[in-house]
């Protein structure tokens, strides 16, 4: 389980070639559950993934990672028949769990986006801006500033209950 850049990372923990890589202990995830992840990265062999659910959480209103680029993700993934679910949560902002984060949806000064990036690993690790084939920077044309964060009580209600029902199924408590 991870949140936002964390969440990027559960996420992509699920990638086969990655703990082909990484994992030395052989030991798998049983579950995968990123809340409001960076989805705008698409990986070599990126649907290639673990035999395990994955379970992704997110606010229709986020701006720093919208959902919309999880969306894309999660049908590619569902076309290769995947274990997927995205949640979706409508009035929800980034960081809508946060119960130290503002009720209303705040500017983060000077926070990074690459909303409206889209970056694609090449073969051996590069990462590239798509838009214009060079490596990716985050000096890039595309990366913005001042997304907004804000809770939202309903949603992280809500994600708690299906997070719990996750995994009491996983782990057939």
């Amino acid at each position: 389980m991870g949140f936002s850049r964390g969440g990027q990372a559960a996420l992509y923990a699920s990638l086969k070639r990655f703990h082909k890589m990484w994992n030395r202990s052989g030991i798998e995830f049983a579950v995968y559950i990123p809340f409001y992840p960076d989805c705008a990265t698409t990986f070599v062999s990126d649907t290639d993934v673990a035999d395990r659910p994955i379970r992704i959480f997110g606010g229709t209103q986020d701006d720093y990672n919208p959902i919309v680029l999880c969306k894309a993700y999660v049908e590619r993934l569902k076309a290769a028949g995947r274990d997927v679910q995205l949640t979706e949560y409508p009035n929800a902002s980034h960081a809508f769990d946060n119960p130290l984060g503002p009720m209303s949806a705040a500017v983060v000064a000077n926070g990074q986006t690459v909303r409206h990036c889209v970056i694609r690993e090449e073969p051996a690790g590069l990462l590239v801006n798509a838009s214009t084939q060079q490596p990716f920077t985050y000096k890039d044309p595309c990366v913005e500033l001042n997304p907004h964060v804000g809770r939202d009580v309903a949603a992280t209600q809500a994600a708690k209950t299906s997070v719990k029902a996750v995994l009491k199924t996983v782990f057939k408590l």
